[in-house]
């Protein structure tokens, strides 16, 4: 069970990496930020162009086909630099972690969790709390309430429980309870 354990958390810090990969590996190929790609029917032919006003507007886990960052997992796919589905609508659109937790990515200006400091922030969630303390040690500080990666309370894993104030620190943290984990890059 250990070895299973220890792939998961392998695979979902890199998902908190590889997303950093797709925003840069985006941004090189076309001086736009995937999502908020004003030329993105253009450069990729996807369904909607981004504003270009260099945010990646909307909650990591938002919904809705204009939402730019929804809209960031057509970009980069058709792209060529993830794999999955391009069409929104699709049921298996959204990315998820290896907890079968959604996956997603939105600009810094209004963080997912109080005191993430960076220009995007990558959210996972449906996190168990072992899982989360051992990710923030393996890519942070080791403490899920400071540095760039921290860890939310939530009511059912992917849901903020209260305001995005509300940071989980590490000795509160119940092994098997589902968190947020959020790194800011």
């Amino acid at each position: 069970q250990e070895l299973i354990n220890s792939a998961k958390v392998k695979n979902m810090a890199n998902d908190f990496r590889n997303i950093q990969v797709y925003v840069y590996s985006y941004q090189d190929k076309f001086r736009a930020l995937p999502g908020d790609d004003k030329a993105a029917v253009q450069h990729v032919t996807a369904t909607n162009n981004g504003n270009g006003n260099g945010i990646i507007e909307g909650a990591w886990n938002a919904t809705g086909a204009t939402v730019e960052s929804l809209n960031f997992w057509q970009h980069i796919r058709l792209a060529g630099l993830a794999t999955g589905s391009t069409v929104i609508t699709d049921t298996t659109y959204s990315p998820t972690n290896a907890e079968g937790g959604p996956v997603g990515v939105q600009s810094a200006s209004t963080p997912s969790i109080s005191g993430l400091k960076g220009s995007y922030v990558v959210c996972s969630g449906g996190i168990l709390g072992k899982f989360a303390k051992e990710l923030d040690t393996a890519m942070d500080d080791g403490n899920t309430a400071t540095g760039i990666m921290m860890t939310a309370s939530s009511v059912d894993g992917t849901t903020a429980s209260t305001a995005v104030t509300n940071v989980a620190t590490t000795p509160t943290l119940l092994d098997s309870s589902k968190y947020i984990v959020c790194m800011a890059f």
